[in-house]
């Protein structure tokens, strides 16, 4: 039998552990995975592998939703742990991640392909030795041209940005059940 077929989906949001982070713009992968949470009716708060976990059954799938809790620059450390296990496969896993490059409000999906100067994604492609793995990247493109992203992707997002985000986050929950259901090429099809 082919063990990708006994694995879990292991969807992670990355962003940044602690209450002093929790609505800035790098955390949008944890925005979606408390939003999946919510939908499926699970908490995220088993410990395993530096990170907070939940399981819930999406689209007939077993899934297990994934924050990890080392801070955006060392997500690949975790994921890296969580891989080891025989119940998860690379080819089964979806990385939530913030994307300067794309218009706020918008999203991508993708099967595999570079960091695109995102630290998280360059720690998870380092310690995995890999750069295939699906990808979910969700527009936090500023207004105007940044002197400092730093400062940007650690800031709230505003109350008057707030509803697109909420939007932004329903359209990304669908198309994770899109790849769930359907696959990434047909999901990437339909979002992109």
């Amino acid at each position: 039998m082919n063990r990708s077929s006994e694995t879990n989906w292991l969807i992670v949001g990355l962003g940044n552990p602690g209450a002093r982070y929790e609505k800035t713009r790098h955390n949008l992968g944890f925005m979606l995975v408390d939003w999946l949470a919510r939908e499926f009716q699970t908490q995220v708060k088993r410990e395993e592998c530096r990170s907070l976990i939940g399981r819930a059954e999406i689209e007939n799938q077993k899934v297990e939703l994934v924050k990890p809790q080392t801070f955006m620059n060392l997500s690949g450390e975790a994921i890296g742990c969580l891989l080891k296990k025989e119940t998860r496969s690379r080819e089964k896993l979806i990385v939530i991640s913030d994307d300067l490059a794309l218009p706020l409000g918008t999203l991508r999906l993708r099967a595999k392909g570079s960091a695109g100067g995102h630290n998280g994604l360059k720690s998870i492609i380092g310690c995995l030795r890999t750069e295939e793995f699906i990808r979910l990247r969700i527009g936090i493109q500023p207004e105007h041209p940044l002197r400092d992203t730093k400062d940007f992707v650690l800031e709230n997002f505003s109350k008057m940005h707030f509803e697109t985000v909420e939007k932004v986050l329903e359209q990304s929950a669908e198309a994770i059940r899109a790849v769930l259901s359907d696959g990434i090429e047909k999901a990437m099809a339909q979002f992109n």
